[in-house]
């Protein structure tokens, strides 16, 4: 009996830690609309399974999911592009609860240049 209870209750942790994972890295935590943030990047952890930069925005701190590194490679992004004190301009969708702050970017401008992550959204 003890087996069983401790087989399903790690079951159930399995399946919560899933449920939240999925929930987190698609877009069903986002608006599904798009908005406009510009500021300075205060901080990048680019890496998997996304990057995420902290961006100042008129002196609220956003965070902000980007590409994973594949995605990132593809839209032209180098080494130092995504780095502290760099202004950005992002268009992406924003999480549903706007407490958060949080913003997965669907494309981004640094100077002229555009870094389109997800084309298939435009």
């Amino acid at each position: 009996m003890k087996t069983l209870f401790a087989s399903v209750s790690c079951f159930l942790i399995l399946i919560g830690i899933a449920a939240t994972a999925s929930a987190h890295h698609g877009w069903r935590w986002t608006t599904g609309g798009n908005i406009e943030l510009t500021g300075i990047i205060q901080s990048a952890k680019l890496g998997n399974p996304h990057g995420v930069l902290k961006v100042d925005a008129e002196g609220e701190i956003w965070t902000v999911e980007v590409g994973q590194p594949w995605r990132n490679e593809r839209a032209g992004v180098q080494d130092g592009d995504l780095s502290e004190g760099v202004e950005i301009r992002i268009v992406g969708e924003p999480a549903a609860d706007p407490s958060q702050k949080l913003l997965k970017a669907e494309k981004f401008y640094i100077g002229d240049r555009e870094f389109v992550l997800y084309p298939e959204r435009n």
